[in-house]
């Protein structure tokens, strides 16, 4: 029987527990855009083989939202800088991508 009660909250530690419970073993790839990503991203490319993580910075105000470290939400600042060292690939919303949401047709 379901509770009506939270098994865990999804954002930093909680990602990974919501991971396994869904998945049952470490995934080979993550991607996030904050954060609350950030235990999820070490945890996943700490993982034996190929790993591949991702963060998108979202740098794009005209046709998204920007925010980044001084951000009152989605703050990207710890993994930003953790990036490099870490062997993640940091994605520049603006520059990177053509298009964000596709044309009204």
């Amino acid at each position: 029987m379901r509770l009506p009660e939270l098994n865990f909250i999804d954002d930093g530690a909680g990602k990974l527990v919501g991971n396994n419970q869904h998945i049952g073993q470490r995934p080979i790839a993550a991607f996030g855009n904050s954060d609350g990503d950030l235990q999820m991203l070490k945890w996943t490319t700490a993982g034996e083989g190929a790993r591949l993580g991702m963060i998108v910075h979202h740098t794009d105000a005209v046709r998204e939202y920007a925010y980044d470290r001084q951000s009152r939400f989605g703050r990207l600042d710890k993994a930003m800088d953790l990036a490099p060292a870490e062997g993640w690939v940091l994605i520049d919303m603006k520059a990177d991508w053509k298009e964000i949401f596709p044309a009204e047709k």
